[in-house]
């Protein structure tokens, strides 16, 4: 796709863990948004928590960032917890929270002035930063031009930059390229690979799926509970589910319509004239006959990390009753 991100960087070999979450839990009076949650980036690592609206995954990035509490467990950024430890964890935390954080009346200089007296640096090494930062998101030609009237690109390049200039050891990131144009996530992706390469321990929420192929490490967060986390070529390759490329009769609008209900197959996409299913294991023979019963032709093809997360979450909600409200507050 022509947006997708900059290939993998390598893995980080045995860093040290930068950001970790131990046993987290957090409520919003008696709707709990997070259970038991543990996980840790390295050095070096970019780490992607993928999970679909109301999962849990802002909620626990606004607390390891130190912007909330949590009602149980810990959150430590390099050994130390990021409310307790504020004034010490600041210096080494980026926060790029998913709305805006940036104020729009002041130019693109003015904001990275504002942000670099917030973090107390010395006019020499703001001007070094500044420099550098300004270089690598491309936002030279535009430091006199105000936040609001960027395009969503440039905007959060500067939000990034922002973020950056106090050279945190850990990047928390809740969805940074959401609702940005393809070119500019690849822009924005590359950056973060770069920040890996130099050490910088990454964690990222993200709603694409691309994006979370590209990561180290990916968790999948389902109703507050990490479902599974992994390498994505490791959790890709462990699903025991079929899954098949389907090529069928546009017009037999019928069998489409049977095919996307039937019961043995736990998901279904639609390309064109071809379908992606997934079928429930055991169901393989009683599948092809139907396909075959539909003129339909078949080829079994390698899950992709999207159809791993849609069997994870579909077993997930059949084995565990439903807590939460659909409505109330994001989580």
């Amino acid at each position: 796709m022509g947006g997708s991100p900059s290939p993998t960087p390598s893995p980080p070999s045995l860093r040290a863990t930068i950001i970790e979450a131990v046993g987290l839990e957090r409520r919003f009076g008696d709707v709990p948004a997070l259970a038991s949650l543990s996980l840790g980036v390295q050095s070096g690592e970019i780490y992607g928590l993928v999970g679909p609206d109301g999962a849990g995954k802002t909620t626990a990035l606004r607390i390891l960032a130190g912007v909330i509490a949590a009602t149980d467990g810990h959150a430590l950024i390099q050994g130390r917890d990021p409310l307790t430890g504020a004034s010490k964890v600041r210096a080494s935390i980026g926060y790029m929270p998913q709305q805006y954080s940036l104020y729009g009346d002041l130019t693109i200089d003015e904001n990275l002035r504002f942000f670099a007296r917030m973090f107390c640096l010395k006019k020499a090494e703001y001007e070094a930063r500044r420099a550098k930062l300004l270089d690598i998101t491309r936002l030279q030609r535009f430091t006199d031009r105000r936040a609001e009237a960027l395009s969503g690109g440039m905007y959060k390049k500067l939000a990034l930059a922002c973020a950056l200039l106090h050279r945190p050891a850990a990047l928390i990131l809740d969805e940074p390229t959401n609702g940005v144009d393809p070119i500019s996530r690849r822009e924005l992706w590359a950056l973060l690979f770069r920040f890996a390469q130099e050490g910088m321990a990454i964690l990222v929420s993200t709603a694409y799926m691309d994006e979370a192929a590209r990561c180290h490490r990916v968790g999948l967060l389902h109703r507050g509970r990490l479902l599974l986390e992994g390498r994505p070529a490791d959790l890709t390759a462990a699903l025991d589910n079929p899954v098949y490329s389907v090529v069928f009769d546009p017009t037999n609008t019928g069998f489409n319509d049977t095919l996307m209900r039937h019961r043995a197959i736990v998901t279904a996409s639609l390309a064109q004239s071809e379908f992606r299913i997934v079928v429930e294991c055991g169901a393989e023979a009683e599948v092809t006959r139907f396909l075959a019963d539909g003129g339909a032709t078949w080829t079994r093809v390698a899950p992709n990390l999207e159809e791993l997360f849609l069997v994870r979450e579909h077993e997930a909600s059949r084995s565990t009753p439903r807590t939460q409200p659909t409505g109330g507050r994001e989580a």
